[in-house]
Order: structure tokens, then sequence, then C-alpha cells
């Protein structure tokens, strides 16, 4: 059973950015991780680096309280100047680098030849080919083209196919009575169909699965589409939101409300067209004044712990996340701010 889990996670790596830099002693691994770091922090990316073949690091000092709670079998976080996490070895590598992609771009793996991710190869001086058996290489740099410029233009292009690659799906929040409308808003009809019908409508197309959540009344012709009751103890749009991230926590979303009726096809392609690493959410700002639109929305997995965070601290307020790294207030064209009204009462209805 065990064997079959750690299985598993291997091949979920596949969807998430993981690359090894291996080769042998003295290649040039370490050098060449140094040089690219600032290159990849200078275009947006929060990059994580494994070491392979860690034991007896000292990073606390023996008998200080710190040290005692581990010893005692503790997890123990040093919050300060710096911040330092010292846990337990559990055995599962491949789940330990998939924990760090639900909050970096991208996780570089130094060494670990033999673990099944993807990887680059280094030659050493007197190596012409990488030793069998070593998974899967994606590229084999000699000594003389291992440097940075190569590599950093390797990393973006593999990058931005991991990027493109993440799986979208669409969510439409539905509420429940409405109160303010006097009907339940989703229901509301235009030209013979429901206002959710339609939303589902312009989705459908540019996603892979569409999803409704929340409490709402479906109508009969959307029966088969999933639905994600909203979670205990949350509210609001972010009920919603957190929910479907929660039981799908590999895939982007692209998040609209259903009492939003003038959305326009160009306006989910224009949020899609935005996807890029670095980038964790695309939050509109209609205009560029710092008001930020939570809904019609696009969402990478990664806003999931900014967005538990949030949720932990008793708020609502989906806008939190603004300023939070990787969460983008791009301003849509002029020619597609309507598809961000929302209609709440019968006057705007009618409006």
């Amino acid at each position: 059973m065990v064997t079959a889990a750690v299985d598993n996670t291997i091949s979920l790596l596949d969807r998430y950015p993981v690359l090894g830099i291996c080769g042998c002693s003295g290649s040039g691994k370490t050098t060449l991780i140094e040089a690219l770091i600032p290159r990849l922090h200078s275009i947006g990316l929060q990059v994580a680096v494994v070491k392979h073949g860690a034991h007896n690091v000292s990073i606390d000092t023996p008998g200080k309280d710190s040290d005692r709670f581990f010893r005692a079998g503790a997890d123990v976080s040093l919050f300060g100047e710096e911040c330092v996490t010292r846990q337990h070895d559990r055995g599962d590598f491949p789940s330990f680098l998939v924990s760090l992609c639900n909050s970096y771009d991208l996780v570089l793996v130094e060494g670990h030849a033999s673990t099944k991710i993807p990887k680059i190869w280094l030659l050493g001086r007197g190596y012409a080919a990488p030793p069998e058996n070593r998974g899967q290489i994606l590229d084999v740099f000699t000594r003389e083209q291992s440097d940075v410029d190569q590599v950093f233009h390797f990393l973006q292009q593999w990058l931005n196919r991991k990027c493109q690659q993440t799986s979208v799906w669409g969510c439409v929040l539905i509420g429940g009575r409405s109160r303010r409308m006097g009907r339940p808003k989703h229901l509301i009809e235009c030209d013979g169909r429901t206002w959710l019908e339609h939303a589902v409508n312009k989705l459908a197309p540019l996603v892979d699965q569409v999803v409704l959540s929340g409490p709402g009344q479906m109508p009969d012709t959307l029966a088969m589409l999933p639905r994600v009751p909203d979670g205990p103890g949350l509210d609001g749009p972010l009920a919603g939101i957190l929910t479907v991230m929660r039981w799908q926590p590999v895939v982007s979303w692209l998040v609209m409300a259903c009492d939003q009726p003038d959305v326009q096809v160009e306006s989910l392609q224009w949020l899609l067209d935005g996807r890029r690493p670095g980038v964790h959410a695309i939050l509109p700002d209609l205009q560029g004044d710092g008001h930020i639109e939570p809904l019609l929305a696009w969402y990478d997995y990664r806003c999931r712990l900014p967005l538990e965070e949030i949720a932990a601290s008793g708020s609502l307020r989906i806008s939190q996340l603004a300023g939070q790294p990787g969460v983008h207030h791009f301003q849509p064209p002029e020619h597609l701010h309507s598809s961000w009204r929302n209609v709440n009462t019968p006057g705007e209805l009618k409006g």
C-alpha cells in the first residue's frame, strides 16, 4: 500500500514544476543554481532549492529549547531575522516536493539523479553522455554549454509549457434566495435560458470542466455538472472559491458569479491569456485605482494557501490578496468592462 501511494505521488509530480539539476561531482551544479536564482527572481518567480543527501545539518544549537523540542519528536519553526523549519524525515520525498510546489513557482532539486523527476544533466570533464538508467533527462549540457544564459532560456520555455499544461476548470458561484433581488438570481431567464445556463455555456468551451459552487437550486438541464457545497465555517464568494480549490487542488480556476449576465467570452479569454509562470491570480482592476474584482477572475492553485490564511483570520474579503506575491491586477480593455457588472436588485435588472 505504501509503495502504491508513493508511485501515485510520483505520477502527480509530472503536473508540477519540479526539475532536477544533475551531474557528477564537479560538473558545476551548485554554481549554476546559484547564478540562476537571481535571474529567476528578476522575472517574478518564487524558487525553492532542494539539496540532495542532506544529513547532520546544523541549524540549531544542541541543548537549546528548540533543539530539545525537536529531539522530543516535534517539528520546530524558528522565526526571527530568518525563518527556519526543522522537520523530521517522513520518508516520502515526492510528497515533500508536491508540498513545496503549492507555494513556489519552481522547485530545483540538486542531485537525486535516480529520483523519478524530469531533469537536466550537466556533463563533467571526461564524460560524453549521462550514465544509463537516470530517468527522464530533458536536456544535456556540456561544461561549456551550461552557462546561465542557456539554462535560463531552457527553464523559461519549460516553465511556460508547464503553465499552459495546468488544467483550467470553470466555477460558477450560485447563491440562495437573493433577498435584495427577491428571487434566486441564477434562475432569472433571458432568451429562454437561465442566467446560470448562459454562464455555463460561455465557460464550457474554454475550460476542461465546469463546476457549480453554492447552495442554489439547479435547472434540470445542468444536473450532470459537478456540484460542490460551501465548506463549513465559510461564507460569501470566498466560501465557493476556497471550497472548489480544496476539492481539486491541482487545477487553476476561472471563476464567475451567476449575477454577471453581461460577461463576454472575450473577457474570459483575456483572463486566460494572462496566465504565465509567476502569476498566481488575475484580479482585474477596471479603473486602475486599486479596486480589484475577485469575481470574473482567474486563480492558480498556489492561491489556495493565502486564501486559507484569509479565511483563518475570520475575514471574508478576497481583496486582501492584493499585494500578495504573484497576484496581478491587470486592467482589461475598456470595451470589456461591462462583463464585470453585477446585478443585485430589480432596479439594476431593469437598468
